[in-house]
């Protein structure tokens, strides 16, 4: 079978990957893993391929990689963006936030928009509660979101995308000074 999906030394290392687990008990999970960190995700001829070498139905191979959140069967956008859905951002609106995001971006959770800017996914807590209801954009954290405000960040990095405007000069944006990526407060 032949994979058009990846590369030449792609391809491969996923016969590698696949061939090594042949006649091992329940290697599915970990080869698909092993898979989508040589691919970056999950495209149809390789889970096809999977299937094939492992003699598993397509429908199992399918089921998996779609119940599982952390499989992408799209390759992820330029950035992602993740809204939080714990208790504290829920309560605050997150779930509102996301529903706007996934009208105005046209996908849903795990999907990449047309232009391969943004993937949006979900989570259940950043740590950040006392900033509720919270997005990240890769690394950045943004919080005190409403729809409205996690629309304008990402129009700041469509913009920067396009070369109009770099993210740093978000308006209205504070960095609060985080460990681990920046801080903001929208």
């Amino acid at each position: 079978m032949e994979l058009t999906s990846c590369t030449a030394d792609q391809a491969a290392q996923l016969r590698r990957i696949v061939d090594a687990a042949v006649g091992s008990p329940g290697p599915l999970i970990q080869v698909l893993h092993a898979v989508q960190g040589v691919v970056g995700y999950l495209p149809a001829d390789v889970l096809d391929f999977v299937a094939e070498r492992l003699s598993v139905p397509k429908s199992e191979v399918q089921g998996v990689a779609t119940f599982y959140n952390f499989f992408r069967l799209d390759p992820a956008g330029k950035h992602t963006v993740t809204v939080c859905l714990g208790t504290a951002c829920y309560v605050k609106g997150g779930a509102k936030i996301l529903e706007r995001l996934k009208r105005e971006l046209g996908v849903t959770e795990g999907r990449t928009t047309e232009d391969g800017l943004f993937t949006l996914d979900t989570a259940r807590c950043f740590g950040a509660c006392g900033l509720a209801p919270v997005m990240t954009v890769d690394e950045d954290v943004y919080g005190r979101l409403s729809p409205t405000k996690a629309l304008a960040i990402l129009e700041t990095y469509r913009r920067a995308a396009e070369g109009a405007q770099p993210v740093e000069t978000l308006k209205g944006a504070r960095a609060t000074g985080r460990a681990k990526g920046r801080n903001h407060e929208a």
